[in-house]
């Protein structure tokens, strides 16, 4: 149990967003699977057909230079990516792993999927907060002007009670019983 829940936030840490999509690199997903990166990308070569675009995608090389800039993996002056990495959409994860054929690449990939499907499920939670709590500013909102209305008419009524009329006793008339 306590080794799952480590290999979900291990996954988890290792989904990347890349073009508005989440997905994990090969150089992440390998290891996972049991394999080199340079053996999980000759297979996805020669099965080629089963990943689409949605499932998987190369990165440019800018990407590539963004992505380690922001990693803090620096490269030495002169120095370029040899082989740009792919990434795997979580439907090209799982077909990864199927290709792969190996049991720790399928168990791997049940994880790995999970850790997907989680992630959706806090943005969807995230989303659906987001929603209620601009609901709730909204009503507030409101309740605001009419509290704000409601001690503008107070003050009024406070101010109004202080200052005197002109059909009320001025400040030389004695107010009261007087006897004769």
């Amino acid at each position: 149990m306590v080794k799952e829940i480590v290999l979900q936030g291990l996954i988890e840490s290792k989904i990347l967003i890349i073009r508005g999509q989440r997905v994990m690199l090969d150089r992440d997903l390998a290891p996972l699977y049991g394999v080199a990166t340079k053996a999980l990308n000759q297979a996805v070569k020669r099965k080629s057909e089963k990943f689409p675009v949605d499932f998987m995608f190369q990165l440019t090389k800018r990407e590539a230079e963004e992505l380690s800039r922001s990693q803090f993996v620096t490269l030495k002056r002169g120095q370029n990516i040899k082989f740009l990495p792919y990434a795997f959409t979580e439907y090209g994860a799982i077909q990864a792993a199927n290709i792969l054929n190996s049991r720790e690449a399928t168990q791997a990939g049940i994880a790995v999927v999970r850790a997907f499907v989680r992630l959706r499920d806090m943005v969807s939670a995230n989303k659906e907060l987001a929603v209620k709590l601009a609901e709730l500013e909204r009503r507030l909102g409101g309740h605001d002007a009419e509290i704000k209305a409601i001690v503008d008419v107070i003050r009024q009524l406070m101010n109004g009670m202080s200052q005197p009329e002109d059909n009320q006793a001025g400040p030389n008339k004695q107010i009261g019983f007087r006897p004769s």
